[in-house]
């Protein structure tokens, strides 16, 4: 099953768009491994990132920063979310 699953390499690119990150304080300099989480998924173009860490990447008062960085870096950023949010239908909300 694993054998479908496409790898991705910490590649140069991805190691500066961490730094990138952790720099501009969209992710804090005690989470470099949460930077490289979300540098991987968008130098690799990846549409989502689902993750549990609300802390770091899922969290909507740094969401935008994030999305930012990687815009300034030249790429479309991943959509941060939990995998409820992702799987959550739309309510109707009037």
């Amino acid at each position: 099953m694993l054998e479908a699953i496409e790898l991705v390499e910490a590649t140069p690119d991805a190691l500066g768009l961490a730094r990138r990150l952790v720099a501009s304080g969209a992710i804090p300099a005690s989470a470099p491994e949460d930077a490289l989480h979300v540098a991987l998924a968008a130098t690799n173009g990846a549409a989502y990132l689902l993750t549990w860490n609300c802390k770091h990447i899922a969290n909507a008062a740094i969401r935008n920063k994030i999305e930012q960085e990687c815009e300034r870096a030249g790429l479309a950023p991943p959509v941060l979310c939990t995998p409820l949010e992702l799987l959550e239908e739309p309510s109707d909300v009037a």
